[in-house]
């Protein structure tokens, strides 16, 4: 046995990166970018107000992916893997879009019974 796979085993017992699974790690981070609520144009009276509106799972999945095109990087892959990466840091655009609605949501409470 040679020394490299020596060492990328002693690696894998003793990092616990090693012993989460990668497709519920996938989960959990697509789970925290998506969306649960939005905000929708209704028009009320003679105005248009801003109603939140509960959305689904795989509209939210869209818009977190709509979120990450727009990241400066050569193909969509690269694009959803940093998108994934920053996401375990806290930081991304799919997340500061995310909390940006849940903000506006908050603010928009009020015309929640107008739907």
């Amino acid at each position: 046995m040679s020394h490299r796979g020596t060492a990328e085993k002693l690696t894998a017992k003793s990092d616990p990166i090693y012993q989460t699974k990668p497709l519920s790690v996938l989960r959990q981070v697509i789970r925290r970018v998506t969306p649960i609520i939005t905000l929708k144009g209704r028009r009320v009276g003679g105005s248009t107000h801003q109603i939140p509106i509960e959305i689904g799972s795989t509209q939210g999945k869209t818009l977190s992916i709509l979120e990450s095109r727009k990241r400066p990087c050569r193909n969509m892959a690269f694009k959803l893997s940093s998108e994934l990466v920053d996401e375990s840091k806290g930081s991304g655009d799919a997340i500061c879009k995310k909390e940006e609605t849940h903000r506006i949501v908050e603010e928009k409470r009020a015309f929640a019974h107008s739907r």
